[in-house]
Parts: C-alpha cells; structure tokens; sequence
C-alpha cells in the first residue's frame, strides 16, 4: 500500500504539488490525468525520489511504502535485497533498494545501447549483492522476464541483438521486462504509450493488465480513453492539487467536480 500524506513540493518556491493526499492499495492500476504542469511527473519522481535530483526542489509532507516512510531509507549498502513477497522497506533499506522496488518506465523507451539479454540483467548488476552468477542463472532470470512481458518467443533468438534495434513497441515491453528481475512492488509509468501507434499501444495496455495481479502500478497518461481501459482508481490533477480521485468508472460516468466534467469533456487542456 502506498499512502500520500499532505505532499508539498516546491521548484524555487513555485509549489507543484500544493498538500495532495491519497492511498493506492496492493495490485491496483491507479491512472493520474490531467493537463501539462499539473505535477503528474512530479509526483511519480516523488515516489522513488528521483525528485533529488532537482537542486531547486524542496519537499514536504510524506510518501510510505507499507508503513515506511520513504525519506527515513538510509544508505546502507548491504541491505540490497528482497525480504518476503510484500514490499518490504526496513529500517535502513538504503535508496538504491527503494529504487529498485519502485521501478519507473517513461515516456519513450530508452533501452540501453547493449544487447537484449544485457538490458535485462544491468538492473540486477546495479542493484543486487555482488556475487558471481552462473550462466544458466542468469539465463533463467532473463527467459522468465521475457515470459512475463510477452516477449520470449519473438526474442529468444536474438539475446545478442542491440536493444535499441527492437521496434518502439518491443523497447517499451523490453524496459518493463528489465525492472522485473528486482522484483518490484510498485511500477511507476509517465506516458509509456506516447511514442506507440495504436497496435503498439494496446500491445503495452494487455501487458499492464497481466502485471497488475502481482504489481501495482501507477500510470500518468494524456490519454483518457486508455486511463478508462486499464486503471481501476483515476486520480484527475490540476495545477499540483487533485481535483477529484475515485473509481474510473465513476470519474468518467459521474465526474463530481465541474472542472473534472470539463476536463474529461474536452473544454481544456
């Protein structure tokens, strides 16, 4: 479970979020919408604290990940692991494992210029306790996270082709698989259909749909049809405040809010 708590972000005292509260619940797809500079990426580099790197950005309220609250990990290297099923965060889980556990894809694909079967394991190079694995570990590791986002049997021939040759659809299904070998709990997406046509599109929505009974995600999208299709909460933002979250069904059938109403309808944004 994650819980928002009273989240303020500052970029040189300009606020772009303005004390936004929220909960996501375990294996959910919460979808976040809104117009540009409503501080939907703000909010996801939050999360996984990405937001540090921006010099000017100031934060404040909480993010808590099962109960932890995201800005008391300390950096202790050896604590790189997974304990349990359920996302742990322990006491001095250091920020590298919370990015691990919350991995983020973006708005265009950005495979590394290495081989398939290295993209897939870099994460697990970075991130994971230094030890030698054997081949046939690795080569499980990488099957089973081709298996899961569907693309094993176009690519298990090609493992020692550059990444950055596959079509934008693969790409994109490739820099999901990547995140899946660290196991994470939360996958957080920024517009990951923006550069796929239609085919590709719905390719990385029926993905998202098979993870979300062993992950939860958060996805921020311009595009309303699809947060309908695949989100089970909706969450509509406007200028760092949310304006009205509840069920999907219910935001786009029976918007509470006239701005949401106007929103949805086209009027702006």
């Amino acid at each position: 479970k994650i819980e928002i708590a009273d989240l303020t972000v500052q970029y040189d005292g300009a606020e772009a979020l303005k004390g936004i509260s929220f909960d996501v619940y375990e294996n959910e797809i919460l979808g976040i919408i809104g117009p540009a500079q409503s501080g939907k990426t703000t909010l996801l580099r939050t999360i996984n604290r990405t937001i540090e790197f921006e010099p000017s950005a100031r934060v404040s309220g909480s993010v808590k990940i099962d109960g932890t609250d995201v800005k008391s990990i300390k950096n202790v290297n050896q604590l790189r692991r997974r304990i349990g099923m359920v996302f742990p965060l322990p006491v001095d889980v250091s920020l590298p494992e919370l990015r691990k556990n919350v991995g983020m894809v973006f708005q265009r694909p950005n495979p590394l210029p290495i081989s398939i079967y290295e993209n897939i394991i870099f994460g697990l190079r970075v991130h994971s306790e230094r030890r030698m694995r054997k081949k046939s570990e690795t080569d499980d590791i990488v099957e089973a996270a081709l298996r899961e986002v569907f693309l094993w049997d176009d690519l298990k021939d090609q493992l020692k082709v550059r990444a950055t040759t596959l079509q934008l659809e693969q790409q994109q299904k490739l820099c999901i698989a990547r995140l899946l070998p660290l196991k994470p709990r939360v996958i957080l997406m920024d517009e990951p259909c923006s550069a796929l046509d239609a085919k590709g599109t719905r390719a990385v929505e029926e993905l998202m749909l098979e993870l979300a009974g062993h992950y939860t995600i958060l996805i921020v999208t311009h595009n309303m049809a699809q947060a309908r299709r695949i989100s089970d909460e909706c969450i509509f933002m406007l200028l760092g405040e949310i304006v009205e979250h509840s069920r999907t069904e219910d935001l786009f059938l029976m918007p509470q809010n006239e701005k949401t109403e106007d929103y949805i309808e086209g009027r702006y944004g």
